[in-house]
């Protein structure tokens, strides 16, 4: 068993398979539809919570973990391991910092032979998914805490992300724009680019047409890393379809060295709406 184990949260957007092949924990954020409580990736898939959002979004709303699920969390993945690295989404956008810190505080009598580092992953969505592997990949050698975290810091610095919606009519609900911009915008069909870097999601441009805004991510991904080996997760909102043949854009485009589809969390996906695209990468001096 590695000495260090590694928790991260739903919003990651880890695959199930990503999380068992490392022992990964999982916190799940919570989705709340209708007045019931479900818990991303656990008893609500992602395409089941895109259906709740388009039927009803008036009545979808999520809701941060809390320091209990953390301490779960952490007990769980203890078994054995030495430390624990938990890579929260970023504090800029969330108090998931805040709760695993309260958590990490709650546990220093339970469990005084474990030592807990909480790492602020200052991004979210697969970027996150992307330090969490970096991070299990380590522990998976054997490594210790404090060079798990050095590596988990190294990517930190790196990764970023491109995303292009399908609709601009939802982001509204990030308070970045007013709701009438963003129905006027839907009805005139620009459909939005955003980026994910320094703990915050960006607003980069918009587009006519999904095409152009496919190529507009592989445009910034390609300024950003090159020809260098890069790592690379593609998300996709409920359009599988899509996600696989971008994947296969992104295959014969790049050199890349890791390479996966995963869906994007229907907890970012309340502000962006089905359909979305994205690329989340990052490339290291020395690969």
């Amino acid at each position: 068993m590695p000495k260090v184990a590694i928790v991260t949260d739903s919003i990651a957007c880890l695959t199930k398979e990503q999380v068992k092949e490392y022992g990964i924990g999982v916190v799940p954020i919570k989705i709340i539809f209708e007045d019931k409580i479900y818990h991303d990736g656990a008893d609500l898939t992602a395409s089941e919570a895109y259906q709740f959002l388009e039927r009803a979004p008036e009545k979808f709303s999520t809701s941060p973990s809390s320091p209990v699920d953390y301490a779960n969390a952490f007990r769980k993945v203890d078994g054995g391991a030495g430390g624990i690295l938990c890579i929260t989404l970023s504090s800029k956008i969330s108090t998931a910092f805040n709760m695993a810190t309260v958590a990490k505080e709650q546990l220093k009598d339970e469990l005084p032979q474990t030592a807990i580092e909480i790492m602020d992953a200052q991004t979210v969505t697969a970027t996150q998914a992307l330090i969490a592997l970096a991070a299990a990949r380590v522990a998976a050698q054997g490594k210790g805490l404090e060079e798990v975290t050095k590596t988990a810091r190294l990517v930190r610095e790196q990764v970023y992300a491109a995303i292009a919606l399908e609709t601009i009519r939802h982001v509204y609900r990030t308070g970045r724009i007013p709701k009438i911009a963003a129905q006027v915008g839907s009805k005139l069909g620009v459909k939005p680019i955003l980026t994910i870097h320094d703990g915050l999601v960006h607003f980069a441009g918009i587009t006519r047409t999904k095409e152009n805004g496919v190529k507009r991510i592989i445009e910034i991904m390609r300024q950003r890393v090159g020809t260098e080996p890069v790592h690379v997760a593609v998300m996709h909102a409920d359009t599988l379809w899509e996600g696989e043949k971008l994947k296969e854009l992104v295959s014969s485009e790049f050199n890349c060295v890791e390479l996966f589809l995963t869906e994007f969390s229907p907890v970012m996906g309340y502000a962006t709406g089905r359909g979305i695209l994205g690329l989340a990468f990052y490339s290291l001096p020395h690969e």
